[in-house]
């Protein structure tokens, strides 16, 4: 873990490679199999560069694990693509693993309007982010995870600032090196995937690999907090015919039971983990 002084030495001139030219020039011209391959080759490099920051990533869910266990949660933050794929990482943790919703919370600027619209001028506001986490009466057990490719969005920086002031843990994913963001957080995590194939659209490589991490981060602490047994997410939320059904199949798997009978004792406990714990 840096320290801030650290990180706040951390900034040197080339950080904005989210802002360089693409490798490939000339794009209307290119024939649909010509695009295709080309962004497929680019996407190549965002797998690698996550593996590179497995240490950081590590880090950073082995300091908020202890955290929510204590009850604490854990905030995303972002503008744009970032606030929403924060958004849509925390918004499927309760029907897969059955948590409560207000225990990772995602934030976007310009709030929810933003996951449609963009909302002019939402993410220059280095006030709001961390006004936006105040509505939930943040405590020293909470996390903040800030997400911005750019690593300079003030929405972003803003919140982990004020987080990081008044005790919560926090982090951040960037797509540069030493930016601000990465500076203000006590667990930076860099995914340096390099120029996006349309120059400056961090849509693309970036948004894919902070999908990845949240992914990592997410599940990680949900397997960590006893939400998963074995391999199977037995706390899912049986909220369509799919996942009743394979509910029902888990049961009937582990207790060696009939279809009909593990369907059945399913529907008397209402989960599969209390139906395999019911004895």
């Amino acid at each position: 873990m840096r320290t801030e002084e650290e990180n706040a030495q951390r900034t040197p001139a080339e950080w904005r490679i989210t802002e360089q030219p693409s490798h490939y020039d000339h794009l209307e011209h290119m024939s649909v199999g010509e695009l295709l391959r080309h962004i497929n080759e680019e996407d190549q490099n965002v797998a690698e560069a996550v593996r590179k920051v497995l240490p950081e990533v590590q880090a950073f869910v082995e300091a908020v694990e202890p955290r929510m266990r204590r009850g604490g949660r854990l905030f995303y933050v972002g503008a744009g693509t970032s606030g929403r794929l924060g958004v849509l990482d925390a918004s499927e943790l309760p029907p897969t693993f059955g948590v409560a919703e207000d225990r990772v919370i995602g934030l976007i600027a310009g709030g929810d309007r933003a996951l449609r619209h963009a909302v002019e001028n939402a993410e220059d506001n280095a006030e709001r982010g961390w006004q936006d986490v105040m509505a939930f009466a943040p405590t020293g057990d909470d996390s903040l995870l800030g997400i911005a490719a750019s690593g300079t969005t003030p929405y972003v920086i803003g919140a982990v600032s004020e987080a990081r002031r008044n005790g919560l843990l926090t982090g951040c994913i960037t797509s540069n090196p030493g930016t601000p963001l990465a500076a203000a957080a006590e667990y930076p995590i860099e995914t340096i995937v390099g120029p996006e194939f349309v120059t400056g659209s961090s849509r693309m490589k970036s948004g894919t690999a902070q999908k990845m991490v949240l992914n990592m981060i997410s599940t990680s602490l949900m397997i960590r907090l006893g939400r998963v047994e074995g391999n199977r997410m037995v706390r899912m939320q049986l909220t369509n015919a799919k996942l009743v059904d394979r509910g029902t199949r888990m049961i009937q798997e582990s207790l060696g039971l009939s279809y009909d009978e593990a369907h059945e004792r399913l529907l008397e406990t209402g989960s599969v983990d209390k139906a395999l714990h019911r004895d």
